[in-house]
């Protein structure tokens, strides 16, 4: 399966999606002039993922610093695809990254796994 490695910049995130790694990270600022145009071969790699037989276990890694509105509506686009693919039956776990400093970041964490079916994991970070 093709891997998506897109490197980040000020407004847009850093995007890992590797299966035969097991490597699926989004980390950095999400704040896409377009984000549903940057967003997108993101969604269509997680519904290929999902329908081509995803790995046993999924460990999906945010790491965010700082997300906008329309960011987090496609922050919860993903979550759902990755809870259909715990419905079928594979193990998903989200690691939820976020700064000591930044309570509202777990906040957010919090927030979504309260909306989705899948195991969260919070780890702090420091500088």
């Amino acid at each position: 399966m093709e891997v998506i490695n897109i490197q980040g910049t000020d407004d847009t995130p850093n995007v890992i999606l590797d299966k035969d790694n097991g490597k699926f990270e989004i980390s950095g600022r999400s704040l896409p002039e377009d984000v549903n145009q940057f967003y997108q071969p993101i969604l269509d790699w997680i519904d290929a993922y999902a329908e081509g037989g995803p790995n046993e276990e999924t460990r999906f890694n945010f790491k965010l610093e700082y997300f906008n509105t329309a960011s987090s509506k496609i922050i919860l686009d993903i979550l759902l695809k990755f809870e259909e693919i715990v419905e079928s039956g594979k193990n998903v776990r989200i690691i939820w990254h976020y700064h000591e400093e930044e309570e509202d970041m777990l906040e957010a964490g919090e927030e979504y796994a309260d909306i989705v079916e899948i195991p969260f994991e919070y780890e702090v970070y420091t500088d």
